[in-house]
């Protein structure tokens, strides 16, 4: 079953590039005590996900900071070094996004947003959402029912905080 407004994030462990390389962070970690805003998408560099959702979320940082949010976090189900480069590319890092990799789905899975598009070579991917969490509570969330990125993106993130 989908996670859904009111429930508890489950525990998961991600993995980004730090200053020494490859570490590992806990969701309760990046959770506890503070406001998030935490979006997937089904692949970096993807089309619709590099040309429209990360771009919605950091051209929104400023209105989204402005309604509490301590911290943006993308989360996609690549390695750690895409997601880097990713970041680096997009000028997510430069706007302060915070890009998790979910290397192994584990995450997608746990909240029942995996999806497998064969024809073009996406398997055990993370379905497209935006949600909100303050204490590791859902307060907001927004899975994504279009091809695009209309009810997961930004501004419909900012909309509903």
């Amino acid at each position: 079953m989908s996670i859904s407004v009111g429930d508890k994030l489950p525990e998961a462990t991600f993995v980004r590039i730090g200053a020494n390389g490859p570490e590992e962070v806990t969701l309760s970690s990046l959770t506890k005590g503070r406001k998030v805003v935490i979006f997937a998408v089904p692949g970096a560099f993807t089309p619709t996900c590099h040309s429209a959702h990360m771009p919605s979320f950091i051209d929104a940082k400023d209105q989204l900071k402005a309604k509490g949010v301590d911290e943006i976090i993308c989360v996609a189900v690549n390695d750690a070094f895409v997601m880097h480069s990713w970041a680096e590319a997009t000028g997510a890092s430069k706007a302060g996004i915070t890009l998790l990799s979910d290397g192994d789905g584990a995450f997608a899975k746990s909240i029942d947003m995996v999806f497998d598009a064969p024809p073009v070579g996406l398997f055990g991917r993370s379905k497209r959402y935006a949600m909100a969490a303050e204490d590791g509570v859902v307060t907001v969330w927004h899975p994504e029912t279009t091809s695009g990125c209309e009810i997961s993106g930004g501004a419909a993130m900012v909309e509903a905080l």
